[in-house]
């Protein structure tokens, strides 16, 4: 049984408009497609891998020196596997999304855990999400989760200040993003140069249909590193997701054991160089 405290009604689906013409990203037209794409396969196996040896490690660690659960909130959750297993660790967790449909996946993969679950849920917008958490006079977080937030976000330096806002002084920053540098490799790789072409030509990452997940607009590594350093975060350790699956066009040898796959993208996720090859790059900062 999953205890669920859940906000009566979702403000919006929509995206948030800004002065750029950019757009915040929903996914709920295309849950489905979304959920089968980043997590149907091998793919998805590694992304979770490195994120729940990253932030388990971290929480248990802190909780342990707290003494308490931790107070968790993961903003622009999507399918939410790693807020929802937190949860199930007996951390308090605040999960949200812009998307209904999305959160609804997310609820039914909770419902599966057999036995109660601290875990608040809020459909909206990021932006609306501080009066909510204002009205429930909800406390500060000690850790908070964005995961594949940033480059889908209009204006993504402003979503700093409200990291700034919900987090405890001594709390820590779990951020995964897109890397455009791994695009860049992955079609050299590939020969697709005239893409490559294009990007010179001041053209943007295109997605060419409404289903793609090639963000548009991707944030550079060092776009985020600069950010968390003008809000005083410390970087405590930084990984590479999918630091070598992707590239592999053929797939011989070892590619063909999904178990050693995943256990060489771990060994190689913090390794430098091999982790800023990664499709994603996750950084977890404290302050």
């Amino acid at each position: 049984m999953t205890i669920k405290h859940q906000d009566s009604q979702p403000d919006s689906n929509l995206s948030i408009p800004a002065a750029n013409d950019r757009a915040d990203r929903s996914f709920d037209a295309i849950a489905d497609h979304f959920e089968k794409k980043v997590y149907g396969g091998l793919k998805g196996e590694i992304r979770l891998a490195v994120l729940r040896r990253d932030i388990f490690e971290y929480s248990t660690q802190t909780s342990e020196a707290l003494g308490r659960p931790l107070r968790i909130l993961d903003v622009g959750a999507g399918l939410a596997q790693i807020a929802i297993e937190l949860a199930a660790q007996d951390h308090s967790v605040v999960i949200n999304d812009i998307s209904a449909n999305m959160l609804d996946k997310a609820k039914a993969s909770a419902e599966k855990i057999d036995k109660k679950l601290d875990i608040t849920w809020y459909v909206c917008p990021y932006q609306a999400l501080e009066e909510k958490l204002a009205q429930t006079e909800t406390e500060k977080f000690d850790l908070i989760m964005s995961h594949a937030l940033l480059e889908w976000l209009a204006e993504p330096a402003a979503v700093m200040d409200f990291f700034d806002e919900h987090l405890t002084d001594d709390g820590a920053l779990s951020v995964c993003f897109y890397n455009p540098a791994s695009f860049d490799y992955r079609n050299l790789i590939m020969g697709n140069f005239n893409l490559l072409d294009s990007l010179l030509d001041g053209n943007d990452y295109k997605a060419d249909n409404k289903k793609s997940l090639t963000p548009n607009y991707p944030v550079a590594k060092e776009e985020v590193e600069s950010w968390l350093k003008a809000h005083d975060y410390q970087t405590v350790r930084s990984s590479g997701l999918r630091v070598f699956h992707d590239y592999a066009p053929l797939k011989r040898g070892g590619h063909n054991d999904p178990d050693a796959v995943i256990r060489m993208e771990l060994r190689y996720s913090q390794l430098e160089p091999y982790k800023w090859l990664g499709r994603y790059l996750h950084i977890l900062a404290k302050r």
